[in-house]
């Protein structure tokens, strides 16, 4: 059920009821005392959140191309490891030499 917000015209007065869509808006402040008329405010209304799983993009992604993704970073964190061991070799060997 949507919650609407009010405000009282007369002492300023502002509240939230929860009605239905097909509820009649209300007209009269419930502060004691006060028999003003209320007019309903425009709102933003609510946002929803997403729960779960399935709602990025990566969640969908084909399996051909999560198998060249994983074979993308195996051969990039692999390259970088082959570089550092032979440049540790060629500077010791050209010390000796």
């Amino acid at each position: 059920m949507p919650t609407y917000d009010y405000q009282c015209q007369t002492c300023g007065h502002a509240f939230e009821a929860k009605q239905s869509m097909k509820d009649p808006h209300l007209t009269d402040c419930p502060q004691p005392g006060c028999a003003g008329p209320v007019r309903r405010k425009i709102g933003l209304g609510s946002g929803f959140i997403f729960k779960g799983s399935g709602f990025y993009i990566t969640d969908y992604r084909s399996d051909a191309y999560k198998a060249a993704a994983k074979q993308d970073s195996s051969s990039s964190s692999g390259a970088g490891t082959a570089a550092a061991s032979s440049g540790g070799t060629s500077s010791s060997s050209s010390a000796t030499t």
